[in-house]
């Protein structure tokens, strides 16, 4: 079986939940003997492919003119008005960019194929029209079974590929418009991820909560959708030994994007009411996003801050650091299409709280599941989990038992069954 793969991340590179999640696909396929050619916007010398071939639309020599771009404008409507999207900004800091950086489509098109940043700047949507050009270029020439590409950044380009391919196309649906910005929706991302999800031959959503969004939101048939929980690694760098922390209190941790999608606000006013009545806990914030700077306000205004510590962007093993360092791990998600985080804290033998608004809830037989909402009730589990050893020694142990079920292998296997469903039944 030969897959050819879109995605907008791979590690090292903007190794985010997407990139992390095509790492270990990727490598769950391998195991399966799948062929994936995976395609980035951009690729340096060192993502770790071994198990797969690397393909950089930087580095692809196509003649993509002025010419091809309308015409691919023409056939995915969605795509004529150019503006420096980026997926994880509010409605109010997006307006204020389309203002101030809106630029001329033919001159931001006409770029030359090595100027793909691969990121998430303020020239998004020029790089994916461009690299769906380029993705197509390679699917005329490449020969594969299957097209899989990996969220709303990608949908254009697997469109294209299906296009002049003929070969099924999978979309997989890692977060949603509505995950990221609930019911104030950038208008031209919905529409991309709509368009995506009906030429699709097949869906592979992470959750049942993110199945249902699809269904509901996007009024999609949800027999062409099948659910394929994300998995985790069970890799402890830092061996079995607990780090030691520089202060006796019980530490209880965030570690996400600060954005409106995870609740960052729910936690701080957690972590004031528990310290009112618990003094002996910390609470860490680690992470970055929109809403950095209103935390640390709202931290001040309630008189925590000799409590509650900041921590920025964390990555590599510094997370698992910080994750050996807690006694507790919060997971607030307003809306959370899978969340892998709890699963990440639980190889540590953290015991978790998870909103009910969250796919990693529908596999967690043991963490705490609330409503993202619900501030007194979080509070009440945070101090009763601190206190009570027992209860959270029963969660970290159930916990233990979902992670032996959570295997990329076994992800790869279900994503594998959709493969050979669309290409005719191959083994």
């Amino acid at each position: 079986m030969r897959v050819f793969m879109f995605g907008w991340e791979f590690p090292p590179f903007i190794s985010g939940g997407l990139g992390t999640a095509c790492l270990g696909l990727t490598k769950g396929l391998a195991q399966h003997n799948v062929d994936v050619t995976f395609v980035l916007p951009r690729m340096e010398s060192n993502e770790e492919g071994r198990h797969l071939t690397l393909l950089g639309a930087n580095q692809i020599h196509a003649k993509v003119g002025i010419q091809d771009i309308r015409e691919l404008r023409e056939r995915v409507k969605m795509l004529e008005v150019l503006s420096p999207l980026r997926p994880y900004i509010t409605d109010t800091e997006y307006q204020s960019i389309v203002q101030k950086e809106l630029l001329s489509s033919e001159a931001v098109l006409s770029m030359d194929e090595q100027d793909f940043s691969g990121g998430y700047g303020s020239n998004l949507m020029a790089e994916i029209v461009r690299y769906s050009l380029i993705c197509a270029h390679l699917a005329h020439k490449e020969d594969f079974d299957v097209i899989h590409a990996h969220d709303w950044m990608t949908a254009p380009a697997g469109m294209e590929a299906k296009r002049v391919s003929g070969k099924p196309l999978v979309m997989h649906a890692h977060a949603l418009e509505f995950d990221r910005s609930g019911e104030h929706v950038n208008q031209q991302i919905y529409d991309i991820e709509r368009a995506g999800f009906e030429a699709a031959d097949r869906i592979i959503a992470v959750s049942h909560f993110t199945k249902d969004t699809i269904v509901k939101r996007y009024a999609i048939d949800p027999a062409k959708i099948t659910v394929v929980h994300n998995a985790v690694s069970k890799e402890r760098r830092l061996g079995q030994l607990r780090v030691e922390k520089p202060f006796r209190e019980k530490l209880v941790l965030f570690l996400g994007r600060i954005t409106f999608q995870k609740g960052p606000d729910y936690f701080v006013e957690a972590a004031a009411k528990v310290i009112k009545k618990q003094p002996n806990v910390r609470f860490a914030m680690a992470g970055s996003g929109d809403m950095f700077n209103r935390m640390v306000e709202r931290m001040a205004e309630l008189r925590i801050a000799d409590k509650f510590h900041f921590l920025g962007f964390v990555r590599g093993t510094d997370v698992e650091r910080i994750y050996a360092m807690s006694d507790l791990y919060v997971m607030p998600s307003v809306s959370e299409p899978f969340g892998i985080t709890p699963l990440e804290a639980m190889v540590y033998n953290v015991p978790a709280i998870v909103s009910k608004q969250s796919g990693v809830a529908e596999m967690l037989d043991g963490a705490v599941k609330i409503d993202f909402w619900d501030v007194d009730r979080l509070a009440d589990e945070i101090l009763d989990l601190l206190d009570n050893k027992e209860r959270a020694d029963q969660i970290v142990q159930q916990g233990l038992e979902t992670l032996k079920r959570t295997k990329w292998e076994i992800a790869a296997e279900h994503v594998l069954n959709v493969y050979r469903e669309l290409a005719g039944g191959w083994r």
